[in-house]
């Protein structure tokens, strides 16, 4: 008898005979290697965990939405449970407080990365971000990293009125996009946001490593930024071809699709490299990319680390700045757009807010941001709300340890599952409604407390390096625009607010977006 063996959608014919045949080599595998595996220290324990078919172990409990299974099996088995993808333990990590003690004060013994097939395919296998070095090498790359995106992002421009660069570029973007959807509006009456939010948001990021930007129908950068969707699929925890060996071998459109979405962003990234080694003058650093050129000419990263720099690390770490800086800021904005047409009241109360502040003279600046705390806890609620990155990219332990009493060997693979939090009914009232007054406190000011409950990018030694250019970022975007105009749909359309899965979660495009110029 043949049976259709189904897993993510891949049929695989396989008879019973065979069937039973690997479930039996399977459970005695696993019983050798249960019986030689070293034993857990006295006075720690494994951590528990539900029962898993042998070959497969939990996929199929994990189903399309893995951040929704293991929310229930946390509230069944607690914050530190493991469940097995495949045949490879993994931990996974929920509530505030366990998450806090592994990333932060426990930092060291969870910073690694693990050895996934997938991360193999980013930047070459050089990536920082999914790179699973965790050493002085890794350490100080990330540190030449964050402080070349800051100088080119938040150090002020002295040749600019702005005061700095992310806001001299994002204002200059914002009133582009405006009047990309002006343009939209009067020939077509309506549009999808998203496509033209991409390209904004990538010409920022464009002109800070760059010092350039593209025009919104730039075929070489569009088809670049619109495959961010399916790199998101793959990078995503839980990526079956991850944990399950067979299935690289076996057609799969989605990891064909990852593997030459990585090529084309590390080809043009190379591109852009090789034109600044053409123009570059050591007196003269224009951008990110010169800065990271400077560095490696200088033969060294720091004053501290005598690690060299090759020209393709440079590439490498611009990819990881482009990454960092670009598919969160266009998700976070794309789900806000979201929010604001589904709750008038809500856009109408940012803009009485903005015109009380501000008005209708200048431009909104970041220095207005304080200011604005009803903006700030629209933002904070689109976070929590949306939880548009439900897991951390996968964490790994450096070393053995023991977490709130439990026993975590050296090399697990750790799922942090940041839309538990998001969402935990100790944390919130009512968490699936979407109310930004929850962040006010009753002065009017932001419950800072309460801020720092949500979790979005990660925490501790590993956070996203561009967490706070991205906050900044989805501030002044928003503020500029809402300040200007107001969006809509049409009465009666409706709006899938459904979350897709992956890295970054995105919803269904919306072709019925419409913009009118406040009155």
């Amino acid at each position: 008898t043949l049976i259709m063996l189904s897993v993510f959608g891949l049929s695989i014919p396989i008879s019973a005979t065979e069937l039973l045949l690997a479930s039996t080599t399977f459970c005695l595998v696993f019983w050798v290697f249960r019986a030689w595996r070293p034993g857990v220290p006295k006075g720690l324990k494994s951590p528990p965990g539900p029962w898993g078919w042998p070959l497969l172990g939990h996929m199929l409990t994990l189903g399309k939405n893995p951040h929704l299974a293991l929310s229930r099996l946390s509230q069944r088995y607690g914050d530190v449970l493991e469940i097995r993808i495949g045949c490879t333990p993994v931990l996974v990590l929920s509530g505030l407080d366990t998450i806090r003690q592994a990333l932060v004060r426990q930092g060291d013994d969870f910073k690694g990365r693990p050895d996934l097939y997938s991360f193999t395919f980013i930047a070459g296998g050089q990536s920082m971000t999914f790179n699973p070095d965790s050493g002085p090498v890794w350490a100080a790359r990330r540190r030449l990293a964050q402080n070349a995106l800051k100088s080119f992002s938040i150090a002020s421009d002295p040749t600019s009125s702005s005061s700095c660069y992310l806001e001299e570029h994002v204002s200059k973007e914002a009133e582009v996009l405006i009047r990309k959807f002006q343009e939209l509006m009067a020939r077509v009456g309506h549009f999808d946001p998203y496509r033209y939010v991409v390209v904004s948001v990538a010409n920022v990021i464009c002109a800070m490593c760059f010092g350039q930007r593209y025009d919104h129908d730039d075929q070489e950068l569009l088809s670049i930024v619109n495959l961010s969707n399916e790199f998101g699929e793959v990078a995503a925890s839980g990526n079956p071809a991850d944990f399950l060996p067979i299935l690289r071998y076996l057609p799969n459109s989605a990891l064909s699709i990852f593997k030459d979405v990585n090529k084309k962003f590390y080809i043009f990234m190379q591109k852009m490299v090789k034109e600044h080694y053409k123009t570059f003058e050591k007196g003269h650093i224009r951008d990110i990319t010169d800065s990271l050129i400077k560095h490696c000419q200088d033969k060294k990263l720091d004053e501290n680390a005598n690690i060299q720099l090759s020209d393709e690390k440079i590439v490498s770490v611009v990819l990881d700045l482009f990454g960092a800086g670009f598919d969160t800021v266009t998700t976070a904005i794309s789900w806000s757009l979201m929010y604001l047409v589904t709750s008038p009241g809500v856009q109408k109360k940012i803009q009485e807010e903005l015109d009380t502040v501000i008005g209708r003279v200048r431009q909104p600046r970041l220095s207005d941001r304080p200011q604005l705390p009803y903006l700030e806890a629209f933002i904070l609620e689109t976070f929590r709300h949306s939880s548009f990155v439900p897991f951390t990219i996968p964490h790994s332990t450096t070393r053995d340890t023991n977490l709130s009493g439990f026993y975590i060997p050296k090399g697990r693979c750790v799922f942090v599952n940041q839309w538990q939090i998001n969402h935990d009914q100790k944390l919130w009232d009512d968490p699936s409604e979407f109310r930004p007054e929850r962040f006010l406190a009753p002065n009017g000011t932001i419950n800072k407390a309460l801020s720092e409950q949500v979790i979005l990018f990660g925490l501790g030694k590993r956070k996203c390096i561009g967490e706070n250019i991205a906050r900044f970022e989805v501030f002044l975007f928003l503020a500029i625009m809402l300040q200007q105009v107001e969006f809509s749909i049409p009465p009666g359309v409706k709006v899938d607010m459904t979350p897709i899965y992956g890295l970054t979660m995105k919803h269904a495009h919306c072709e019925h977006f419409q913009v009118h110029v406040r009155s």
